[in-house]
């Protein structure tokens, strides 16, 4: 079987997402944006409070002291303990995501191979020499948008920590992405 090739140009079939600035489309980087950076800080911190929300756990705080006062419980589902250890790596999390360029807007980024790379490891597998500038061993690191998005992850995080901290005690009625999202980060920018 012959060897065919498949050119770095053939991922400029893929579709290219609206609103990119065009020094980023030519170069195939499109970089988050404050409101993606926040939404996927909201929906991995949210997912974390999920997993322990029907914790039955009791915290015991202070000690028993010689007049026999009893230790302080609290709890675990509405402590700090539980949203310390929610946010604990929170960003990290966001390395787990790809770029999906074949979606649009902030649907780009999702968990899971993209269609365009099962495709062209597809190619791979069937013997086709698919050069993307990179040794194929890297093909599943995480791409410079997912990185950089959880550089910002990080960023936002210890920017907005007291919101954070505000919404889990205070307003934990309230959706976690509008309470953070859109009435604090995106506010300050006017929301753009």
């Amino acid at each position: 079987m012959g060897e065919v090739m498949v050119p770095m140009s053939f991922l400029l079939f893929i579709p290219l997402l609206a609103g990119s600035a065009a020094a980023e489309e030519e170069e195939g980087v499109r970089l988050p944006t404050k409101c993606e950076v926040c939404k996927f800080l909201t929906l991995e911190l949210q997912s974390a409070l999920d997993k322990t929300k029907r914790s039955k756990e009791v915290l015991e705080l202070g000690e028993v002291l010689d007049d026999g006062k009893r230790k302080r419980k609290i709890k675990y589902n509405t402590s700090e303990t539980r949203l310390a250890d929610a946010m604990d790596n929170i960003c990290e999390r966001i390395l787990q995501y790809n770029i999906h360029a074949e979606r649009p807007g902030s649907l780009r980024y999702a968990k899971g191979t993209s269609e365009t790379m099962m495709t062209l490891k597809n190619l791979v597998n069937k013997g086709v020499k698919v050069e993307l500038g990179i040794p194929f061993e890297m093909w599943d690191e995480p791409s410079a948008e997912v990185t950089d998005l959880k550089k910002r992850c990080e960023n936002m995080l210890e920017q907005y920590e007291e919101v954070v901290e505000d919404w889990y005690f205070h307003h934990q009625d309230l959706d976690l992405e509008r309470f953070l999202c859109v009435s604090h980060v995106l506010e300050e920018n006017n929301q753009g």
